[in-house]
């Protein structure tokens, strides 16, 4: 019997082809005033024996995959000694496994020390996904991440020093209307200081659940539309710098997605986004003479 997961299945799209092994419930943070994908369950470790029964199920059926995902919202927060026998039992279980991904947060890995990173790294930890979201340190704090930009700045240095892959989550629109430009420029100079291997661009999502929304109400954070989105998006896209890396961004609200290999793609994406905000400028056009 399959493993049943409880709470939103989220994982990045880069990893839609790994196998996904829950290996916790939630997010051990879960105070970003944005986010809603945890706010219904509560955040726990799994039991050691639901993991081992999922990868002896998925073993028994011939499964060997490659690229295994550990969910949920934060798994590199676990402690290090459960990360390194989740690991262990991975490799035991999978021999074809060559690398195991997670999502983390900036607290996650200052929490750990060199010698953990390093013992993780060598066990088989390969790829963290970190919420970067903005390189605007007033955001951050207005949006309640855990970190500023020069606590990721040292961290990411610390993981890329062990040889992890770093990723950044980005949000568009999360500075609110009238700065996206300005959220563009920070973020470009805190990307291009880092260096990612991927980039996960998403526009914000506005639910009346989120304790962002009673911030709407008050007046005190109003959104950016789509169009201002697009513009934010191109002027980072331009401003990055000439670095490999892999660019993944989604505009849900108007199914528009960009994607590509930077630096190589640039032009093509920049295009295809002029294409998209034209398009909507003609739609809104059209919805005000009707």
């Amino acid at each position: 019997m399959a493993m049943e997961y409880e709470g939103q299945i989220c994982r990045p799209p880069m990893e839609r082809a790994s196998f996904m092994l829950p290996v916790a419930v939630g997010c051990s943070y879960n105070r970003c005033i944005f986010c809603t994908l945890f706010k219904h369950v509560s955040s726990r470790l799994l039991p050691m024996e639901q993991i081992q029964a999922e990868l002896s199920r998925v073993k028994t059926l011939g499964g060997n995959p490659e690229r295994v995902f550990l969910g949920d919202g934060n798994a590199f927060g676990l402690p290090t000694e459960r990360l390194l026998e989740i690991l262990d039992r991975i490799h035991e279980a999978f021999p074809a496994c060559r690398e195991v991904n997670m999502d983390a947060t900036v607290t996650n890995i200052r929490e750990k020390s060199d010698e953990e990173l390093r013992a993780l790294f060598q066990a088989g930890a390969r790829g963290l996904y970190l919420g970067i979201e903005s390189g605007m340190a007033k955001v951050l704090r207005f949006m309640k991440k855990d970190h500023t930009p020069e606590e990721a700045y040292r961290e990411i240095g610390r993981i890329r020093e062990q040889g992890f892959s770093y990723n950044a989550h980005l949000m568009l629109g999360l500075a609110g209307k009238g700065n996206g430009q300005k959220n563009a420029e920070e973020t470009a100079r805190f990307i291009n200081r880092t260096e990612p291997d991927r980039i996960i661009n998403f526009t914000i999502f506005l639910h009346r659940e989120a304790p962002l929304w009673r911030e709407i109400e008050r007046g005190t954070f109003v959104p950016a539309d789509e169009y201002e989105n697009l513009l934010e998006e191109r002027s980072l896209i331009e401003q990055i710098g000439d670095f490999s890396l892999l660019y993944d961004g989604f505009h849900d609200n108007i199914e528009v997605r960009t994607r590509g290999k930077l630096p190589e793609d640039r032009e093509k994406m920049l295009i295809h986004l002029d294409r998209a905000a034209e398009r909507l400028l003609y739609e809104k056009r059209n919805k005000k003479k009707d």
